[in-house]
C-alpha cells in the first residue's frame, strides 16, 4: 500500500487493510490509461494545486506568478525529481515586488469584461 494510503489508515486509526479494496479500484481505473494519460492528468492536477497556491499567496498580499515555457528538464536537476519519478510542469516564483522598480504598479489595472470572460448557462 503506498505511503498516502498508509498515512491516512493510521491518521484514522485503521485496520491497516482497511483501504486496500479502495486502493486495487483506483489501480484497475488509472493503471490500464497508460503512463502518457497519467502524466497528463498528473499535470493537470497540479494545476489545481497551483490556482489554490496563487490564491493563497494573494490572500496572504504575496505576490506570484505561474509559469510555463521554461527548460523543465534543467529545471528539474535542481531538487532531483527524477531520483522520486517526477519532472516539472510549472513553477510558481512568489515574493513581493520592489515597488520603487516597478514600473507597473501604479498602472490602472486593465481585465477582460465580465461578458466577455463569463457565459452563463
Amino acid at each position: 500500500m503506498g505511503d498516502v494510503f498508509l498515512r491516512t489508515v493510521k491518521e484514522r486509526g485503521l485496520a491497516d487493510n482497511a483501504m486496500e479494496a479502495y486502493q486495487k479500484r483506483l489501480w484497475d481505473l488509472y493503471e490500464p490509461l497508460g503512463r502518457k494519460w497519467q502524466s497528463e492528468h498528473s499535470a493537470k492536477q497540479a494545476y489545481i494545486a497551483l490556482g489554490l497556491a496563487v490564491a493563497a499567496a494573494a490572500e496572504q498580499k504575496v505576490d506570484a506568478t505561474p509559469m510555463e515555457g521554461f527548460d523543465n528538464a534543467k529545471m528539474d536537476e535542481i531538487p532531483g525529481l527524477g531520483k522520486f519519478g517526477l519532472k516539472s510542469v510549472a513553477i510558481l516564483p512568489i515574493g513581493y515586488r520592489d515597488e520603487d522598480r516597478d514600473w507597473l504598479v501604479n498602472l490602472k489595472k486593465v481585465c477582460t469584461l465580465r461578458e466577455r470572460f463569463i457565459t452563463e448557462l
